[in-house]
């Protein structure tokens, strides 16, 4: 069971009257918010689509919903289940295990949902508190206790010890301008994430297509409009033959990736070495999103000596080589790493694999987009080995076996991706700029140090700017 928190770490408002911000007065989290938990949902309910429960891996690190690893269940079960059912401008919170304190918001565009165990949602009561707002000052102040939470098993903490969460609140208006200056950053942030994500969504679709589905040589085997520019339309041919994979399209060929690939593995290193701050940064396990893809904030600086082919240069393709999550959702998933304005240098830590084209045939984006294939992340588990941590072996990489296009064909398609993921890293660079600027005003806001003068001309001149 949870650790008793002392009445005196929620001691009476005399604390906090002590240092109030003139105009701002201080309530517990129950007089301003309604605090409800979530359901066990059963497995065996689940559906491929449906009606979505948010699970903890549902929340990203910067609040914001996303859908990976989503389950569902249908309609009619859903209705059993309306009590679990979120709003929008809600406020979930993880109340126990790894990720414990991470909070999130829900959007209009994450419904509907139902929120499953583990988790609260903090539901604003009408006319107490602006909903963003509520979840802007609970996520800055629920830091302060979160290390007295434990558990016999693992960390959690209790509904009861958040009760009497002390906020400061404004007035409404002030709590308003406030929540449109964050919100407004935060809405940009997940705009940029949203665009990158579909431009990303687009060029592994049109690799699908081209050198999966092969769906241009079906179209013209067919005699229908393939859809595509003559001068593109014309490199596919317009018939199948038989090989090892199964049908593929007449004149292209099966090759192993080793034929077409040099590969470096990253430095071992000891924990004394990652330092709080250096011009080097390791990329790591954490640089890999789940399924795939680059997370920028997964660097850890580092001082240690390094080969030269372990550097890193932005726009590389790293594949990661240990996993510790129990679905090997991030074993064998590749990522192209990014420029960054902290580091000089980046260095592969032991757990990612640098992987660079031998030749000009085959691009850095064309092997990204294959590592992203349903048959290569099928190859890669199969060649990963572990019980808690999942390694994988140094022959997984060069066995894979694919279908090999001709020269034209990879080169128009490079093209294509390579347009996009230098939209991606414009988006993420900006939205790097944004976090920070984000992170650097919200506890100044939320605590008093910045005021607005004149709230309800700021609001004004927001809803005039929107």
């Amino acid at each position: 069971m949870g650790v008793h928190v002392p009445s005196t770490k929620f001691s009476t408002l005399e604390m906090y009257r002590e240092n109030m911000i003139s105009g701002w007065n201080a309530f517990s989290l129950d007089e301003v918010a309604d605090l409800k938990g979530g359901y066990a949902f059963k497995s065996k309910d689940y559906t491929p689509y449906g009606h979505v429960i948010l699970r903890t891996v549902n929340i990203g690190a910067r609040g914001q919903i996303n859908r990976e690893g989503a389950v569902f269940i249908d309609e009619e079960k859903a209705n059993e289940y309306k009590s679990f059912a979120l709003q929008a401008s809600d406020t979930l919170f993880v109340m126990v295990g790894a990720t414990l304190g991470k909070v999130g918001f829900i959007r209009p565009s994450d419904l509907p949902a139902l929120l499953n165990q583990n988790m609260w949602v903090i539901r604003a009561k009408e006319n107490k508190v602006n909903p963003r707002y509520l979840y802007y000052s609970f996520s800055h102040t629920s830091k302060s206790i979160l290390g007295w939470a434990s558990g016999a098993a693992r960390d959690f903490v209790r509904r009861d010890d958040f009760r009497k969460l002390k906020l400061s609140l404004p007035s409404l208006s002030e709590q308003k301008a406030i929540s449109s200056v964050l919100g407004a950053l935060d809405d940009k942030i997940e705009l940029n994430r949203r665009m990158s994500e579909t431009l990303e969504e687009m060029a592994r679709a049109q690799f699908k297509s081209w050198f999966v589905d092969f769906d241009p040589v079906h179209a013209k085997a067919e005699g229908r409009d393939t859809g595509l520019p003559a001068h593109i339309a014309d490199l596919f041919p317009d018939s199948f033959e038989d090989s090892e994979l199964g049908e593929i399209p007449k004149g292209w060929v099966v090759q192993e990736l080793k034929d077409h690939i040099v590969t470096t593995k990253g430095r071992s290193y000891r924990s004394s070495e990652l330092i709080s701050f250096s011009k080097t940064a390791m990329v790591t396990l954490k640089s890999f999103e789940r399924g795939g893809g680059y997370r920028s904030d997964g660097l850890k600086s580092f001082v240690g000596p390094f080969k030269l082919q372990q550097e890193v240069i932005p726009g590389e393709l790293v594949i990661a080589c240990t996993d510790v999550t129990q679905a090997a959702e991030v074993v064998g998933k590749p990522a192209i790493v990014r420029g960054t304005s902290i580091y000089e240098t980046l260095v592969a830590s032991l757990d990612a694999l640098i992987v660079r084209p031998n030749d000009t045939f085959l691009s850095t984006e064309y092997l990204y987009y294959l590592a992203l294939t349903e048959s290569f992340t099928a190859h890669m588990y199969a060649h990963s080995s572990g019980t808690t941590v999942l390694h994988l072996s140094k022959f997984a990489l060069p066995t894979f076996k694919f279908c090999l296009p001709p020269r034209q064909i990879v080169e128009i398609f490079t093209e294509f991706a390579t347009s996009a993921l230098r939209q991606v890293e414009s988006n993420s660079r900006e939205e790097d700029c944004l976090i920070n600027l984000r992170d650097l005003l919200l506890p100044k806001l939320i605590s008093g140090e910045f005021r607005f003068p004149d709230p309800k001309s700021l609001l004004d001149k927001l809803e005039t700017v929107a």
